[in-house]
């Protein structure tokens, strides 16, 4: 007997959540704001829309499905099954958090502040949560696939984002590298690599790629192809600036020979769940064969 399905809604802790488990009472919170200009009202407002929101999608889920609840630090620890349908409720970059942990899950975008948020992968509002799970439980909701970039190690360990990666140094010290695309190869010490998807050439990417008045054609968010670029790579008479961008076509990847005694690699920003890469080791960059289902 198959199971029925699960709605996993996912959302992360608001400001005020944060302020109060640092300070302890709103009083202290509201007089930590004010010594910086700040009113803590503006702050409740914002908590104030997102409980409303995650109580309209909790009462939108289908009363037959089954139900659970994440909040984002807590993903990594979190075990998805097939038969969950992900309910993320909060900024696009929610999502982002989320789909690294996804095995084809479908994911459900809801904006809880419209006014703050763009929406380009929370499309939904709050009240229209419950329209669209029962849409996808009878097949007639639209599934928009995005490409995601996956780094594999020598030594088998592997990471998935929808963005981008990012390859360098843990600090502010220069990465040491050899980077190999193709017939092109090069020895780098640069500031790090970007390399992500159409998804990610909305944000950190197509800042790179704005900064260096690049002609490189930006892939689009559903399309097989990942861009990448180097962060201020550095002449030297080791150490070149040649080959410091490019598209990774569908069935090709990215090279990079680790010549650091420490590089990390971490994926939409998130530090904390990052790959430790030393002397001599190899990580290879490409499309993953996950895709982020997203339902519209």
């Amino acid at each position: 007997m198959s199971l029925r399905p699960r709605a996993v809604v996912v959302h992360r802790r608001s400001e005020y959540d944060d302020l109060i488990g640092r300070h302890g009472t709103h009083g202290q919170a509201e007089f930590y704001l004010a010594q910086r200009g700040r009113k803590i009202a503006d702050v409740q407002q914002r908590h104030a829309a997102l409980d409303a929101a995650m109580a309209e999608v909790s009462a939108g889920v289908p009363v037959q499905w089954r139900r659970a609840e994440v909040e984002r630090t807590d993903l990594d620890r979190f075990v998805f099954g097939p038969e969950d349908v992900v309910v993320a409720v909060g900024q696009d970059g929610l999502v982002a958090n989320v789909a690294k942990y996804l095995a084809g899950q479908p994911v459900v975008g809801v904006n809880p502040e419209p006014q703050w948020n763009p929406g380009v992968l929370v499309p939904h509002a709050p009240e229209a949560a419950g329209v669209v799970l029962v849409a996808y439980a009878r097949g007639a909701a639209v599934i928009e696939e995005r490409t995601m970039v996956e780094a594999v190690t020598d030594d088998g360990q592997a990471l998935r984002a929808l963005n981008e990666l990012f390859i360098g140094h843990p600090t502010h010290q220069s990465a040491r590298y050899v980077i190999q695309t193709g017939e092109r190869q090069e020895r780098h010490s640069s500031s790090g690599i970007l390399a992500g998807t159409g998804t990610g050439a909305t944000g950190w990417l197509r800042s790179a790629w704005q900064e260096r008045r690049s002609d490189l054609p930006l892939p689009l968010p559903t399309s097989p192809e990942l861009c990448w670029f180097v962060r201020e790579a550095w002449p030297s008479p080791a150490t070149g600036t040649s080959c410091t961008e490019g598209i990774i076509a569908d069935t090709h990847s990215l090279v990079v020979s680790v010549e650091s005694d420490r590089l990390v690699c971490f994926g939409d920003g998130i530090e904390a769940d990052a790959m430790s890469l030393s002397w001599g080791q190899r990580l290879t960059i490409g499309r993953s064969a996950s895709r982020l289902r997203l339902v519209r």
